[in-house]
């Protein structure tokens, strides 16, 4: 573990707290925990829990990730719980039916991936990764039914998602109403000070607090976040719509798509998606209202500070070249995935086996819409054929290349 820390005032603290939350639940209970923390120098153990569903993680995600590790610059303890247990049960929240439960082998797959990417972010010294099984893999059948006796069917049927379900005769199994207590009691088991979560959580989040007390417990504070728009401005980030900045993006990608981003966006992704300070987020905001500094100069420093973020200072810089080279001169990019033909091969195979589109019905619609070039030339023809041994470079979109080696 890291050496003692060095906490700031808590008035310093709960400006960086604060910053980008919807709820913080109750606010004078933080300010107290804090306080004490500062007396004892004890660090508080802020708690965010994550049931391994997806392999990989893109900005939208990271908007929590980012606040355990501004807890953690400001001197907190992070207990980063994968939910191994609950994963393989489904969580209902937010969602208007139930969600297929997991394997054991595509949990452990997942929660691996997140192992790999949440230290993109966090500080490993003041990290600790736990697993939900490790209470609940031993637990009995007596301790699990005492557990059930914590909280109401009515007081759960209140549920906005379950209330909805069942007023509309949508089947709601037992295990989805025992879930939230199994997201409560992690909690109980971890001794969270602070628990942080969407706003999707709430109800689970609160649980935590209610199951705390039950259990004699100093209760948690609770801490929403808001769920991040994407590239298109509109809709919340998601890889199915194809608007997110994945973490694991190469810094071409990941800057070249925060450049598309509506200028209404800049300064939310400032406050959401960077670990600038929040004094700083806030000068940026307030130039970005008044008009004082072109938007474009902001984004390209957003750009950067994501590349850095998830790279480092010195891939954003090239990334930002590169962006100038590709898109001001029309050059193509220093580094491209490349493939040699060895037979005459269908485009709409190569884009779909390279990945520059998700399906053979993308490709015809990214054809028919003047988004495949090769070599500089627009391809017309869905059926285009791509000769054996012929060198090239395809283009699709803005971002996406391949180059075709020569035999």
């Amino acid at each position: 573990m890291s050496a003692t820390p060095a906490f700031p005032p808590v008035n310093e603290q709960m400006d960086e707290i604060r910053r980008g939350c919807i709820d913080l639940i109750p606010e004078e209970e933080l300010v107290k925990k804090l306080e004490r923390s500062l007396k004892e120098r004890q660090p508080l153990k802020v708690k965010f829990g994550a049931d391994p569903t997806a392999p990989d993680l893109h900005i939208g995600h990271a908007v929590v990730i980012n606040k355990l590790a501004a807890f953690q610059r400001l001197g907190h303890q992070v207990d980063f719980l994968i939910g191994d247990f609950t994963g393989m049960v489904g969580d209902p929240s937010g969602r208007s039916k139930t969600r297929k439960a997991l394997s054991r082998e595509e949990v452990e797959a997942n929660a691996e991936t997140y192992r790999q990417q949440i230290f993109k972010l966090l500080d490993p010294e003041r990290t600790a990764i736990r697993t939900n099984s490790e209470w609940f893999g031993g637990m009995s059948t007596y301790d699990f039914l005492a557990l059930s006796s914590r909280y109401t069917l009515a007081r759960m049927l209140e549920r906005d998602d379950f209330s909805k379900r069942f007023k509309s005769e949508t089947p709601i199994s037992i295990m989805e109403l025992l879930y939230p207590l199994i997201q409560g009691y992690d909690s109980v088991a971890l001794q969270s000070d602070v628990e942080l979560g969407g706003t999707d959580q709430t109800f689970n989040l609160l649980m935590g607090r209610h199951l705390q007390g039950q259990y004699g417990q100093e209760p948690q504070v609770v801490l929403t976040l808001p769920l991040l728009e994407g590239t298109d401005g509109v809709e919340k980030m998601s890889k199915s719509l194809n608007n997110y900045v994945g973490i694991t993006d190469a810094p071409r990608e990941i800057f070249g798509r925060t450049m598309s981003i509506p200028d209404a966006l800049i300064a939310r992704w400032y406050e959401l998606a960077t670990d600038l300070p929040a004094a700083e987020v806030r000068e940026i905001a307030g130039q970005l209202e008044a008009g004082s500094v072109n938007p474009v100069h902001l984004k390209r420093r957003l750009g950067r500070e994501l590349v850095r973020m998830y790279h480092d200072s010195a891939a954003g810089e090239r990334a930002e070249a590169e962006f100038d080279e590709v898109f001001k001169k029309k050059a193509l990019p220093d580094e491209m995935p490349e493939v040699l033909l060895s037979k005459d091969t269908e485009l709409l195979g190569v884009l779909v086996d390279h990945g520059l589109a998700k399906s053979r019905g993308e490709g015809r619609k990214l054809v028919r819409q003047g988004a495949v070039s090769l070599d500089g030339e627009k391809l017309s023809e869905e059926l285009h054929v791509l000769r054996a041994g012929v060198p090239g470079v395809i283009k699709v979109g803005k971002r996406r290349f391949l180059r075709l080696k020569e035999a």
